[in-house]
Formats: C-alpha cells, sequence, structure tokens
C-alpha cells in the first residue's frame, strides 16, 4: 500500500493550509518522462474518479489511478528538509534505477 509518512503528511497539510485549498486530498500519480522513463508527480485534487484507489492516512486522501498504482504500490513518500535541498521523496521498492539528478526511474 502507498504511504506517506508523518513529516510528509504534517507538510501536506501546511502546503493545503497555507494555499487555502480547503481539504487534504493529494493525487499521486506516475508519468512517462524523464531521462529514466517514469517520473513522479503529486498535486491537490478534490474530484477523485470512480476508477481511483482512496487510500486514507491520518486525515489526508490519497488519490491514485489503477495504472499508477502498479508503478508505486508498496511506496513509502517522505519530506525531506536538509541545507542542500527538500522536498518529498519517494522510496519506491520497484524503481530499479533513477537518473543522475534523481527526477525519473525506472521500473523492474
Amino acid at each position: 500500500m502507498l504511504s506517506f509518512t508523518e513529516k510528509a503528511i504534517a507538510k501536506l497539510k501546511q502546503m493545503a493550509d497555507a494555499e487555502k485549498i480547503g481539504s487534504y486530498s493529494i493525487r499521486v500519480l506516475i508519468k512517462g518522462g524523464g531521462c529514466a522513463g517514469f517520473v513522479y508527480d503529486m498535486h491537490f485534487d478534490n474530484d477523485p474518479t470512480e476508477n481511483d484507489e482512496i487510500i486514507s492516512q491520518d486525515g489526508v486522501q490519497i488519490i491514485v489511478d489503477p495504472l499508477s498504482l502498479t508503478y508505486v504500490e508498496d511506496t513509502v513518500i517522505d519530506y525531506v528538509d536538509s541545507v542542500v535541498s527538500s522536498g518529498f521523496k519517494f522510496d519506491n521498492p520497484k524503481a530499479v534505477s533513477s537518473c543522475g539528478c534523481g527526477s525519473s526511474f525506472t521500473i523492474y
């Protein structure tokens, strides 16, 4: 099952509150692209479709389409904040390699 760490959940809630979004619904999806084949995407989304998988975690609704779910199942999403960079980090056990900058990945 796809999940977020406590730190990532807190950051999502902070971002939604700052943007006055009004809910804690986030869509996680995979797109083709990048130099390694696939890229992760996340954005606030209050309109799930009937085919979407909806995962509730600590007051956050995580929305994933069926195709993306096959690629991100068992992934843990964390929020990393360091001197060098900050952002969401995907720990995907299905990813076998990534590009040099880490923005895209290959599955299997």
